[in-house]
């Protein structure tokens, strides 16, 4: 990344009017969807018709021998796309699914997690493309049938993150594109050294890096500040002053006089949505060349600040007025975007579209969820009864770890550890990390790779074996220290809770799995075996 790539990748992070821009960190994928239909080694038919899940083969009648109804058909263009591309494993309505995807998805998969509750065997995941290529097609079929359902206009709160997603991305653009067309751009954002020594001196806690970026930041801030300046200018922005005292007089009703009762000192965003009439919210406080910004617009700032960071003064028509300059900036600099045709981005029209799918696959599975039947004390019991080994705690191992480059490398580190070497000293020699210390690891630490570790015994050298080594896999040689096979817990409130967590997550498995079968009876797909026999994250050399 070059230097002024590096700057526009901190420029565009800054929010936009204060410019505090966020970003949803959705739960981790895989969770609580239905696991993967086959094994890698069973050849999977190419097209799937109605009916098709897991390892169920296709019926070869006609629909109408069957007497199921017609599938929704791949696109023409996707399937087109398809064809076209041997980077694209499968189709399913309008989207192509490609290796690159699915290989990022085995990652995740693979990668270790924490859920406490869950029996052992529920956090075992096999790397097997078949299976989680399955996953993000049943992923895709509820995204379509959401749509179908028309979750994006009706409810409200996916509708406005989205357009507020979409709104970040098309600022970010406009600011990225203007930054990249200053005459040179990269010099009149990069921090000098002796701008980075003034900073470090006013605020002595600074180390040089965040210095460097407070100083980049304020001269991006400055740029955009003029920029934004210009077109706030030829926007023709026209405030309408006589609705300041409403906006201010509303704020005091929803801070002091809340319909239901409220144990925080400040306005709920729920309060916003639910307690304004819609003649409220559509109060018009200031209207430009493109658009016109209302009381709901003003409350969705408020509501996008921190508590603590909310400005005390809304309820005078000066406090509103500033508020409102900050409301405006968003919707003038989108309108900007717009006119220079940055929505018709083809990146931003994808991001945008995954975003909506990710919110609908999550609005799906918790729709589905409320389905599922909480378990009785008797079954709660009954589960921890039955599994009273997987319920184990502080089962765990004590080890030491020497990370390798490559394979080749880890034969020669366990070679040398066979012939009594010492094992620090065969880190130094070997190992991507020469410092290293004893340390605690557990299944949930580990999860894929568990079983290979609990295999070894104490004042063991076990490997080569795999294992997650930052965002990817290494070979690494471990020496097994202590083994703790842990202790059954006595029943109580707390076995109970997780004896329940792990009722419940069987069952939105088994909901969500019948759920997906049902959705790939409506939607046809297709897999392009061929494509994917090769793909493994863990084929590491």
């Amino acid at each position: 990344m070059n230097k002024l790539s590096t700057i526009l990748a901190l420029v565009v992070g800054i929010a936009i009017g204060g410019y505090c821009v966020w970003r949803f960190v959705p739960g981790r994928p895989g969770v609580n969807e239905p696991g993967g239909p086959k094994s890698a080694d069973q050849k999977q038919p190419e097209t799937k018709p109605a009916g098709a899940w897991a390892g169920k083969q296709p019926d070869t009648k006609s629909p109408a021998q069957t007497q199921e109804p017609l599938c929704e058909p791949i696109a023409a263009q996707a399937l087109k796309d398809a064809e076209a591309d041997p980077n694209v494993v499968a189709a399913i309505g309008q989207y192509v699914i490609t290796k690159e995807e699915l290989r990022r998805r085995l990652m995740m998969e693979l990668q270790p997690y924490d859920y406490d509750g869950l029996a052992e065997k529920a956090l075992y995941v096999s790397p097997d493309a078949n299976a989680v290529l399955m996953k993000i097609i049943a992923e895709k079929a509820m995204a379509m049938d959401a749509r179908k359902q028309n979750v994006l206009v009706e409810n409200e709160m996916i509708r406005t993150a989205v357009r507020k997603f979409k709104e970040r991305k098309l600022v970010g653009l406009l600011m990225q594109k203007q930054l990249e067309g200053l005459p040179a751009a990269a010099g009149k954002l990069a921090a000098s050294e002796a701008e980075i020594a003034e900073k470090m001196k006013a605020d002595p806690k600074l180390d040089r890096e965040r210095a460097k970026m407070m100083v980049e930041r304020a001269k991006a801030n400055e740029i955009m500040g003029q920029y934004y300046a210009e077109i706030y200018k030829k926007s023709n922005v026209k405030k309408v002053n006589a609705n300041f005292i409403k906006a201010a007089q509303l704020h005091q009703r929803l801070l002091f006089q809340p319909k239901a009762e409220r144990n925080v000192p400040f306005i709920r965003n729920s309060q916003m949505r639910d307690e304004l009439t819609e003649e409220e919210k559509n109060i018009v406080l200031a209207t430009f060349e493109k658009g016109q910004v209302r009381v709901s617009d003003w409350f969705e700032t408020l509501g996008d600040m921190a508590p603590p960071r909310r400005p005390n003064d809304l309820n005078t028509p000066q406090g509103v007025e500033r508020l409102l300059d900050q409301t405006l900036r968003t919707p003038i600099l989108v309108a900007e975007a717009v006119s220079l045709g940055l929505d018709k981005d083809e990146d931003i029209i994808k991001q945008v579209r995954d975003y909506e799918d990710m919110n609908l696959l999550g609005d799906a599975q918790q729709t589905k969820y409320k389905d599922v039947q909480e378990p009785t004390e008797e079954e709660i019991r009954a589960c921890f009864d039955e599994h009273k080994e997987e319920f184990k705690e502080d089962k765990k191992l004590k080890i030491e770890q020497i990370w390798c480059a490559d394979l080749k490398t880890a034969e020669k580190a366990k070679a040398e550890l066979n012939e009594s070497k010492d094992f620090n000293s065969v880190r130094q020699k070997y190992s991507l990390e020469k410092e290293g210390k004893a340390f605690d690891t557990y299944l949930r630490t580990e999860a894929y790779f568990w079983p290979a570790l609990w295999e070894g015994d104490p004042n063991n050298v076990v490997g080569p074996i795999k294992g997650v080594y930052g965002d990817g896999f290494k070979w690494r040689i471990v020496k097994i220290l202590e083994k703790n096979q842990g202790t059954t817990p006595e029943f109580s409130e707390q076995a109970a809770n997780r004896a329940k967590l792990a009722v419940q997550t069987r069952r939105r498995l088994a909901l969500t799995e019948k759920y997906c079968k049902e959705l790939l009876g409506k939607y046809s797909y297709k897999i392009y075996a061929e494509r994917i026999k090769d793909i493994n994250p863990l084929d590491i050399p």
